[in-house]
């Protein structure tokens, strides 16, 4: 078995997350995760949510990683990883009833990001929801300087990088078909945004 990759924020946000996820997706059958990363997320929500199937995805070349967090958990209702760039994916139309992402939308382009909620329009059925991890700006300001100073870490390091505006979010998810139903506030000033699709406006 590949060795496992670890990262450290996952395992330090995974308790507040789960709870939310619990909530949200406590009458879910079929998530789709976009961005996997280390797998260590899929593992550690897949095993208590064990109603539903988890479906991990991501770029090829973190699949060792995620497939080595899998096969050391075997769980059941946990997917073997697509290959996945929301750039150029297609994906099955009405295939899942909740979406997740966690510490994506900052490291992908804007255009990316566009991209991820025009995807999850179109593969979660009616009704179903997204929920996004990380920080979000509100009318263009920060809620805290940490998260101004991480944002100017990014762009540092890409330009197309950066903290978004949840409103430019909810932008997208309405060309989408999804509306924000919840913003949930997390440790270390990050949220989860829950997004319905055929949600009210």
């Amino acid at each position: 078995m590949a060795e496992k990759p670890f990262a450290e924020f996952a395992d330090r946000n995974a308790a507040p997350i789960l709870e939310i996820l619990q909530r949200e997706f406590r009458d879910r059958s079929r998530v789709l995760e976009i961005g996997s990363g280390t797998g260590q997320h899929a593992v550690t929500f897949a095993r208590p949510l064990s109603h539903l199937y988890w479906q991990t995805s991501d770029l090829d070349e973190n699949h060792a990683g995620i497939r080595a967090w899998a096969e050391f958990a075997g769980l059941d209702n946990l997917g073997a990883p697509l290959s996945l760039d929301v750039r150029t994916a297609n994906v099955d139309e009405n295939a899942f009833d909740a979406g997740f992402s966690s510490n994506t939308a900052h490291i992908m382009s804007i255009d990316a990001v566009e991209k991820m909620f025009s995807l999850l329009g179109k593969a979660l059925r009616h009704g179903g929801v997204f929920c996004l991890y990380g920080p979000f700006k509100r009318n263009g300001d920060f809620n805290t300087q940490s998260n101004a100073d991480f944002d100017a870490s990014l762009r540092q390091r890409d330009p197309a990088m950066g903290v978004r505006d949840i409103e430019r979010l909810d932008e997208f998810a309405s060309a989408a078909g999804m509306h924000r139903q919840r913003l949930y506030a997390l440790p270390a000033n990050n949220n989860v945004a829950v997004w319905q699709r055929g949600g009210p406006s």
